[in-house]
C-alpha cells in the first residue's frame, strides 16, 4: 500500500466530488456514448466507438487513482500542528541563497499541489527538503544544476 497522505477537510472534500462526479455524471455519459456508437453498426469501422472506448478506458483509470487517493488520505488536526517548524500545511517563505529572490509556498498532499497558487507537494524535491526545519535554517536540495540553498525566512498556518 502507497504511503499516506495527509488533507484539510477542503481538500479531502473536493477530492471525494471529483470522485463523484467521474463516477455518476462521466461514466453514464461514456457509456451512454458507447452504446449510441454501437448502435451505428458495424464497430471495426465506428471512429465514434472507438473513440468514446478509450475515453472510457481513460475514465476508469482516472476513477482508479481517484479512489486510491481518497483510501489512503488522512485528515489533518491544523490546531495539533507544530507552528515552529515546517509541516504539511505550513506556509513557507523561503529565500534562495544564490539569487536572492524569495518564493512563498504552502506544502501540500500530492493530489492538491498546484504551483501556480503556490501549493507545493510535500513529495517534491524542494518539498522533502524544507519538512521538520525551523525559521532561519538553511535547506540544501539537490538539483539537476547542483545544491541549492534556501533559508526560511517565515512558517506560518
Amino acid at each position: 500500500m502507497s504511503a499516506v497522505e495527509y488533507y484539510t477537510e477542503e481538500g479531502l472534500k473536493k477530492l471525494k466530488e471529483e470522485l463523484f462526479q467521474l463516477e455518476h455524471v462521466d461514466r453514464p455519459r461514456v457509456t451512454k456514448d458507447i452504446a449510441d456508437a454501437r448502435d451505428k453498426g458495424d464497430l471495426s469501422e465506428n471512429a465514434e466507438y472507438h473513440a468514446a472506448k478509450e475515453e472510457q478506458s481513460l475514465l476508469e483509470f482516472k476513477i482508479a487513482q481517484l479512489k486510491n487517493t481518497v483510501s489512503k488520505a488522512r485528515l489533518i488536526d491544523e490546531s495539533q500542528l507544530d507552528a515552529s517548524k515546517v509541516l504539511a500545511l505550513s506556509i513557507v517563505k523561503i529565500k534562495n541563497l544564490d539569487n536572492g529572490m524569495e518564493f512563498e509556498y504552502t506544502l501540500v498532499a500530492d493530489a492538491a499541489s498546484d504551483l501556480s497558487q503556490g501549493k507545493l507537494s510535500v513529495n517534491s524535491p524542494i518539498g522533502k527538503g524544507l519538512l521538520g526545519l525551523k525559521l532561519g535554517d538553511i535547506a540544501e536540495i539537490k538539483a539537476p544544476n547542483g545544491i541549492m540553498k534556501f533559508e526560511i525566512i517565515n512558517i506560518s498556518r
